[in-house]
């Protein structure tokens, strides 16, 4: 291919392999915000990839929805709102602090059957494992789903696993439930969380000083200070 592609093209591209589905406004943001007009910026670049081949792309949702060349789900599939959700997350995330070691659709214990987280990664110097719960379940079917986490855990595959500290003992990652509707589920093994956005997590685990401090100036938007601790 006689083309050179920009350091941003690259990161793009890699972004949408990593993410299997991203929608053009949220490259804007990630990619293009910095810019004098950031949308026909990211629009010029994708058609752009597109045109050479290295993007797929659907039209069926406005604005575009961009997808790794070799995407195996259709153009109009629902897990496009899946993968589209996982985003969201993460860009949640990204307003207080970029998240490290990030893996979509996490498959740690490597057979079927075990746990599949919809993200990994380390927040905050945290280790988390976040499934996003975009329709309501019975709770039997939730608590199957946390045993399969404590099976997990027993099973202590999880202390080999490549993003473990080198330095210092192995953590197992807290569990993160996005979910509008809480459920009767419980683990006395492993740490669960149930929220609806990642906002909402921030905001439980402010410190009570910030909270305070919060309180007084009627200003909730800060949480740059935050450390959501595991032990």
């Amino acid at each position: 291919m006689n083309f050179r592609l920009s350091q941003r093209d690259k990161d793009i591209i890699g972004f949408i392999n990593q993410f299997r589905a991203v929608d053009r406004d949220s490259l804007v943001e990630l990619f293009f915000s910095q810019l004098k007009s950031p949308v026909n910026a990211c629009n010029s670049v994708m058609v752009r990839l597109y045109r050479l081949g290295l993007i797929k792309r659907t039209q069926q949702y406005s604005p575009t929805v961009y997808l790794p060349v070799d995407a195996k789900i259709k153009k109009n599939s629902q897990k496009i709102l899946h993968f589209l959700s996982i985003l969201d997350i993460y860009k949640q995330m990204c307003t207080y602090s970029v998240p490290k070691n990030v893996i979509v659709e996490d498959k740690p214990t490597g057979r079927k059957g075990g746990i599949e987280p919809d993200l990994f990664c380390i927040f905050k110097g945290s280790p988390f494992w976040i499934e996003i719960q975009r329709n309501q379940y019975s709770e039997q079917k939730m608590q199957a789903k946390i045993n399969l986490y404590e099976e997990f855990f027993f099973s202590d595959e999880w202390r080999s696993l490549h993003w473990q500290p080198e330095d210092r003992a192995a953590i197992f990652p807290s569990v993160i439930l996005i979910t509008p509707v809480r459920y009767a589920v419980s683990s006395e093994h492993i740490r669960l969380i149930q929220v609806a956005s990642i906002h909402e997590l921030m905001e439980k685990y402010k410190s009570p000083v910030k909270k305070q401090k919060e309180s007084r100036i009627k200003n909730n938007s800060s949480s740059n200070g935050i450390k959501i601790n595991l032990t």
